[in-house]
């Protein structure tokens, strides 16, 4: 099982000013966990299958958490979540979707396709950190995981 002090995440985000934002969130809440940011769909695939230069877990752990937004270059968020949840292991790591996408279609596609949780990204600074912390809470202090971590 993985300790508290040991949950990676992995950001995947391809606005810049929305990886400083989360980062900082993070960071102003007092939560200190790593975070890997990947910018495209097809770098996100590549991390999680440990491929090319992610091979190396120690450098690229496997997440507690994927933080996954759904307008992505390359290969969409919701064509990450579609490949993550046909790899036997990986498609139990917990899924967030965070994105400004409120359309229906994208909630219930997401969550058609497994996804753990579906996030607005906030306008607000405040409201954004609060949400970190809220998040941080739930899936990375009381949510239990699964063995993928085990291996």
């Amino acid at each position: 099982m993985m300790s508290h002090c040991e949950c990676n995440i992995l950001l995947v985000e391809d606005d810049p000013n929305d990886i400083f934002l989360v980062e900082r969130a993070f960071r102003r809440a007092n939560l200190h966990h790593p975070i890997h940011v990947v910018k495209n769909g097809d770098e996100a695939v590549m991390y999680l299958g440990g491929q090319d230069c992610y091979k190396e877990r120690e450098k690229y752990p496997l997440p507690a958490l994927i933080l996954l937004d759904l307008k992505l270059p390359r290969r969409s968020g919701l064509e990450v979540l579609e490949w993550l949840k046909q790899q036997p292991l990986l498609k139990r790591i917990p899924v967030v979707v965070l994105t400004s996408s409120r359309e229906n279609v994208d909630v219930d596609r997401a969550y058609d396709m497994g996804v753990n949780s579906y996030l607005i990204k906030p306008v607000a600074f405040n409201a954004l950190q609060e949400m970190m912390q809220a998040l941080n809470s739930y899936w990375l202090k009381f949510n239990q995981y699964p063995s993928v971590y085990s291996t």
